[in-house]
């Protein structure tokens, strides 16, 4: 089985999100994407952005905002090897993720990324600043890789 990268709209990786991701929205928009497919099928995708947090939005630093798989084999890893080739490519100087505390990264370790921090969970919804969103709020583990 080959896995091949493949360009996709923001449409589309928003609908392979909605359809398989297990605990993630779509995105509103992001800054890049990229499929995999393998026998002419879609089975990942990949979306990239600006960090979410503020004081890791440094212009230099890009963040997978997404990533989504059918379930097959090493799907993950690749496009989380294709990104980091890619943000590289274009002169980012690292890149970062964001997990839940209970997953392994298993993917993340075999495309040569490094756990950087655990992240105490919380809501982005505050008096000032009502949100509503369906994200985790649990504990997460950020991971990166120096580009």
């Amino acid at each position: 089985m080959e896995l091949k990268a493949i360009p996709l709209e923001l449409k589309q990786a928003n609908e392979f999100v909605e359809s398989l991701h297990r605990h993630h929205d779509p995105v509103h928009r992001d800054k890049m994407r990229i499929g995999c497919e393998t026998n002419g099928e879609l089975v990942g995708v990949v979306q990239l952005g600006r960090p979410v947090s503020r004081v890791l939005d440094d212009g230099k630093t890009i963040e997978v905002t997404r990533l989504c798989s059918d379930g097959t084999s090493n799907v993950c890893s690749f496009l989380y090897g294709k990104a980091a080739r890619l943000a590289k490519e274009i002169g980012y100087e690292k890149i970062i993720t964001y997990i839940l505390e209970t997953e392994i990264g298993t993917s993340l370790k075999a495309a040569g990324w490094y756990k950087e921090a655990d992240i105490r969970g919380h809501s982005w919804n505050h008096r000032g600043r009502q949100r509503n969103t369906t994200a985790p709020t649990c504990d997460k583990q950020r991971w990166a890789k120096i580009l």
